[in-house]
């Protein structure tokens, strides 16, 4: 286990009147044990309680020999092991479970015990993961300079006539060939109006003169996510493509001006948001600003209108104004920004400014 972490965790859940609770999502649970484990639709369980004496449940289909610091519970695909759960917990502690557990298990559980009060703790660990260590910050640097590497190859391939999801497949080789370990999330690549639905899936599309070109990307490296948006043009660019391009990265840079301990994240949002809404375009800037990153693409916490949270260091998050002219072309510039003790750290590298490839 590791200590920091967990020591952390317990604090919390005293602090909450949380005795016990069962952490079952997977990325939790690497988190703490430095073991990602992928059960699929089997169980899987890390019992933490405020006294000791933890638990990892496990399939003995996942065999896990090293050691992870908790003891390990075995059980077969023919066990109950949500029966054999019940045989260590407290029958009159309240039980904090994990928001996206299925029901098949919760219910049972719940049916089992009877008379435990069950409450939603995930934010305990949820919180926790948005403040890097010194650790997660360099893998988190290790997997953005692979994305940009990657970014750089792509946009190097853009004049070989090859179609959206044939520039996917591209990506997907890049990723094998410079070490990552694959997709953090489904690359979004749009050729002109495609590129206004800001969640595109690429298609049969052929890149055309004068096209912006949205490459939204990322990879995973040693378990953490990267992500990076970037917009260039095919062969020119248009002189109203131009303007809108360079309104957005003037708000990509005033956001992540504001960025150091103390800001709000509702203030980083409103930095770009205001500017774009100022040159006209406020309303075709259609969603958040960021979203917090790291053991998964979005972890909690966002940069948005309504996030009144204080930025702290270790925090990682994107931030990615956009404006998408339905019909037309979207441009979004995204980076991802590490919140240091007195500002801040880009972990993208790759160049931003106005680029026409072809």
């Amino acid at each position: 286990m590791k200590m920091q972490r967990l020591n952390a965790v317990i604090e919390r859940m005293k602090e909450d009147n949380i005795a016990q609770m069962l952490v079952t999502d997977p990325t939790a649970i690497f988190y703490l044990t430095g073991k990602m484990i992928h059960p699929g639709e089997r169980l899987l369980a890390l019992y933490l309680n405020i006294e000791g004496n933890h638990k990892l449940f496990i399939n003995e289909l996942f065999p896990v020999h090293e050691d992870l610091g908790v003891e390990k519970v075995w059980f077969t695909d023919v066990d109950d092991g949500l029966k054999i759960i019940t045989e260590y917990v407290d029958k009159n502690a309240t039980m904090g479970v994990d928001k996206n557990w299925p029901a098949k298990f919760l219910l049972r559980l719940m049916e089992l015990e009877g008379g435990n009060k069950f409450v939603n703790s995930s934010y305990i660990i949820d919180t926790l993961r948005m403040c890097k260590d010194e650790e997660e910050k360099d893998l988190m640097r290790k997997a953005s300079a692979l994305n940009d590497e990657a970014m750089k190859r792509l946009k190097s391939t853009l004049p070989s006539g090859l179609t959206e999801k044939q520039l996917v497949g591209e990506l997907n080789k890049i990723y094998e060939e410079i070490g990552a370990d694959g997709f953090s999330f489904d690359a979004i690549i749009g050729f002109g109006a495609n590129g206004a639905d800001p969640h595109a899936s690429a298609g049969d599309a052929l890149v055309q003169e004068g096209d912006a070109v949205i490459f939204d990307i990322g990879c995973i490296k040693d378990n953490y996510c990267s992500d990076m948006t970037r917009t260039v043009f095919y062969k020119n660019a248009p002189e109203k493509a131009k303007e809108v391009f360079e309104i957005v990265l003037e708000a990509n840079k005033r956001a992540i001006s504001l960025v150091k301990p103390g800001a709000r994240f509702c203030d980083i949002d409103a930095a770009a948001r205001d500017y774009i809404t100022e040159k006209g375009y406020g309303k075709y800037f259609t969603h958040r600003t960021g979203h917090s990153i790291g053991l998964e693409v979005h972890d909690m916490g966002d940069v948005s209108a309504i996030n009144t949270d204080t930025l702290k260091p270790g925090m990682i998050f994107s931030v990615e104004p956009g404006i998408y002219l339905p019909g037309e072309f979207g441009v979004r510039i995204e980076d991802l920004i590490l919140v240091t003790e007195d500002g801040y750290e880009n972990l993208n590298k790759h160049d931003k400014e106005l680029c026409i490839i072809g």
